[in-house]
């Protein structure tokens, strides 16, 4: 459970992105078996980004896009994020990063 002050939708996702913090994202993170590393934080850092710049979080692969052309070949790579974020990596990603549900993402 995450602090009585922040509110999540049904499916966990941040209602009020202005809610968002590092602190946060480790309650999150832990609240689904996630311990959250550096690699994490990379694209947790790079979510938020792009989500700043386009103003939508990123459905799988324009996430392996903007990972790969910000961090490189070798971690833009669907397997890379799945290590990281287990089962759906855009969506999961994202919701530790206190984004929107990303689009096309069932």
């Amino acid at each position: 459970m995450t602090d009585n002050a922040v509110v999540l939708d049904e499916e966990g996702y941040l209602l009020n992105l202005q809610d968002w913090t590092p602190e946060l994202a480790s309650q999150l993170a832990k609240d689904v078996d996630v311990e959250l590393t550096d690699a994490h934080w990379e694209i947790i850092h790079l979510l938020r980004d792009f989500y700043n710049e386009f103003e939508v979080s990123p459905a799988m692969r324009p996430l392996v896009k903007a990972v790969s052309k910000k961090l490189g070949a070798e971690k833009g790579r669907s397997i890379y994020l799945m290590t990281l974020f287990p089962g759906s990596p855009p969506k999961l990603a994202a919701k530790i990063a206190g984004l929107p549900k990303p689009a096309n993402c069932l």
